[in-house]
């Protein structure tokens, strides 16, 4: 006969137990609070595209700059409200990503097994890539500053270094652009209609729309390109070629189309910003 350990609740009282707190968790998960942070969050990463947008563009009538997160940050801390510009959208990508680290589990623990999956990927990897912003603005707002591309450069170069380093470095740079062709279905099928409310069959619903088509497409085909950097320094040997978005969209200017190539992803970063302007106020959370 087992004896039960005193203090220890029985199997089903313990799934009980946890049960109630992953409700409670969910329950404040959906305060109105991370609402609000998380929706300021959806406003600042719009911003960021919407800059990182303008220096593409600028790139292309040969004005300097980084068309890369990192750079479109340096150029906000720059203005007199920097300090406060910094630790706002420090706050608001932390809450972003507190929110999409809920969808993945308190949230996706109603799903089917399937789509249980699914969405702990995708909702788990946009809560990774929203707090390293966060973390960027929060460097940035107490005065370490650091160029994205030898960061990345130095990072490619570390994993060579390491046993099976070329194979994983592939495997990172195949993800990246399988992410960048997700984003470019999701644009030419309009499957971002889902995150929004109020604008179906309107005159501004289908400017919205051809905004979301255009963002998501231009920011697929930068993130394709990014990826590819990644793959050809593992099949190269050549970990410093691999220089992140900027690097991937300043390759562009050495090629005969390439900068109406960069100036039409330079345009679509913008229509992704205000399409992700649009998605902050009138997403559905």
């Amino acid at each position: 006969m087992t004896r039960k350990l005193p203090g220890w609740p029985a199997k089903p009282d313990r799934d009980a137990v946890l049960g109630d707190a992953a409700d409670a968790a969910e329950a404040a998960s959906n305060s109105r609070v991370l609402d609000v942070v998380a929706r300021w969050g959806f406003a600042v990463m719009a911003l960021l595209h919407i800059v990182i947008g303008a220096i593409a563009v600028a790139l292309v009538l040969g004005a300097p700059g980084q068309a890369e997160p990192t750079g479109a940050i340096e150029q906000l801390a720059a203005n007199p409200w920097g300090p406060a510009v910094m630790w706002s959208g420090c706050i608001g990508c932390a809450g972003l990503a507190l929110w999409q680290l809920s969808e993945a589990t308190l949230r996706a623990r109603h799903l089917p097994r399937g789509e249980r999956l699914g969405k702990l990927v995708s909702s788990g990897f946009l809560a990774v890539a929203y707090g390293s912003v966060g973390f960027t603005f929060a460097s940035f707002a107490v005065g370490v500053r650091s160029d994205s591309g030898d960061s990345t450069a130095a990072f490619s170069e570390a994993l060579m270094n390491r046993p099976l380093g070329a194979p994983l470095l592939i495997g990172l740079g195949l993800t990246v652009s399988g992410i960048g062709v997700y984003f470019v279905v999701k644009g030419l099928g309009k499957k971002f209609k889902e995150e929004l409310r109020h604008f179906e069959g309107t005159h501004r619903g289908h400017l919205v729309s051809a905004l979301g088509v255009a963002g998501h497409v231009a920011k697929g085909l930068a993130l394709v390109l990014t990826g590819l950097l990644f793959v050809m320094a593992a099949a190269t040997n050549d970990p410093g070629s691999s220089t992140g978005l900027d690097g991937s969209l300043k390759a562009l200017q050495h090629h005969p189309f390439g900068p109406f190539l960069l100036l039409a992803i330079g345009a679509g970063f913008i229509a992704y910003g205000v399409f992700a302007l649009i998605r902050a106020k009138f997403g559905r959370m």
